[in-house]
């Protein structure tokens, strides 16, 4: 019989990604005890290390933090079972190493008890962090694609995205958007002259996303325009120069 501090610290090793193996190996508890530890709740206290699954739920501790990381989880994310526990993923292209960064930055924030890793992929990574608690952070999990299912916001998660309107549009963007210059000519006194102009893309399959984006958009006095791919996808569009100048206020270009 193991007390329960042995059983919650096995757990908690094996939530940071390690294998049953590496722990077992390192406790001296065997495999099969660990493997039946993770299928009950109870021993793990939960409300000590998780904010939400506690007797008394209560927002993230970083809730800036937890604004961007919900917008890249809605954008390129998922929650996943995975081994008794939950893997957060999320796909970021290798194009963008600032993005990556701040994206390993969020999830220590929000989760920093368990660490980090980062998967290469071909033309991405995957961001990656094992906890129990993911489904407590993001109970917009589910089987199936997000763009298949219904998205809503728990009041928590709407408060936050509330007071942090910019952390939450910078994350939709730097998952699911981009900033870009476009250009057009026109006749100017006889002369063909070159103008260019900047404006923000968002692009999503899920309506409910979309209005979560274009719900925010409007909050912080940014105008859009929508527009429908023939693959499926719907574009929203910040194009005026006011709007824009608000966005890379809010946002900025990715990196």
């Amino acid at each position: 019989m193991y007390d329960v501090a042995t059983r919650q610290h096995a757990l908690a090793l094996v939530d940071q990604g390690r294998s049953l193996n590496s722990v077992s190996k390192e406790t001296g508890i065997s495999r099969a005890a660990i493997r039946s530890w993770q299928t009950r709740i109870e021993p793990r206290a939960c409300g000590t290390s998780c904010s939400r699954c506690g007797p008394s739920p209560q927002p993230p501790d970083d809730p800036a933090a937890y604004a961007y990381l919900l917008g890249l989880y809605l954008g390129d994310g998922c929650v996943s079972r995975q081994r008794g526990t939950y893997a957060l993923r999320i796909a970021c292209s290798d194009t963008w190493p600032g993005l990556i960064a701040a994206c390993r930055e969020a999830i220590k924030q929000v989760r920093p008890e368990n660490s980090v890793c980062v998967v290469q992929n071909k033309g991405c990574v995957h961001v990656a962090s094992t906890s129990r608690h993911w489904v407590c952070l993001f109970p917009q999990h589910g089987p199936g694609r997000k763009h298949e299912r219904r998205i809503v916001l728990e009041p928590w998660q709407r408060q936050i995205v509330d007071v942090h309107p910019s952390e939450f549009l910078r994350g939709l963007i730097h998952s699911d958007g981009c900033r870009i210059t476009n250009w057009t000519t026109r006749v100017v006194a006889g002369e063909r002259k070159r103008y260019e102009y900047v404006r923000y893309f968002f692009s999503n399959k899920s309506g409910d996303i979309l209005k979560l984006f274009c719900d925010t958009l409007d909050k912080v006095g940014v105008e859009w325009k929508s527009t429908r791919r023939c693959n499926g996808l719907h574009n929203i569009s910040v194009a005026r120069r006011a709007s824009v100048a608000l966005m890379d206020t809010h946002v900025g270009p990715k990196h």
